[in-house]
């Protein structure tokens, strides 16, 4: 248990369960994208621990960028892409895999992905470490979802509050 400012968090999905995951979901992108070579677009600043140890299980030739977008406001999400900074690296052909920390209203990541469509890449998938169903509002085709959650707040292995959190090897819950 911990405690963030005015919000109390517990234990939620520990770290081994959480690397499990990863090599599972990494598994499956290897095999995918055998004879390809994608441009890995990592959304910050949120995905960067599930990015980092995703890049470490692919045996893939593949690429990372980063790009940051902002949206969320204390523990909502504002539904809006206030700014995307980053992809300087030409995405015209190129088949992304854009990873994500966290999906639950969809509307970030709907915005992003039509921003990036734009582009003209060849193909988009996604990768979340964490998805909330319930709490979608905009449809997305979700390849790669590391766990399904109910509609919670969550903190930790990257996720904050207020920015702070990030920096534990758990997932908790606000209690």
């Amino acid at each position: 248990m911990i405690t963030i400012k005015d919000k109390t968090f517990v234990p939620f999905i520990p770290a081994k369960a959480i690397q499990e995951r990863i090599q599972e979901l990494a598994t499956q992108i290897n095999e995918e994208y055998a004879d390809k070579q994608p441009l890995i677009v990592v959304v910050l600043n949120g995905a960067f621990l599930f990015a980092a140890d995703l890049a470490k299980q692919l045996t893939i030739s593949c690429e990372i960028t980063f790009i940051r977008v902002a949206s969320y406001e204390a523990t909502e999400s504002s539904g809006q892409v206030k700014q995307i900074l980053g992809l300087n690296e030409s995405i015209e052909g190129r088949d992304l895999i854009v990873i994500e920390d966290i999906v639950d209203t969809g509307l970030t990541l709907h915005q992003v992905c039509a921003q990036l469509r734009e582009k003209g890449p060849a193909s988009i998938a996604i990768a979340t470490l964490l998805f909330k169903p319930s709490a979608l509002k905009e449809k997305l085709d979700l390849q790669y979802v590391g766990f399904e959650i109910e509609n919670r707040f969550v903190l930790g292995y990257g996720l904050d509050y207020d920015g702070l959190g990030r920096n534990t090897q758990d997932i908790l819950v606000l209690k």
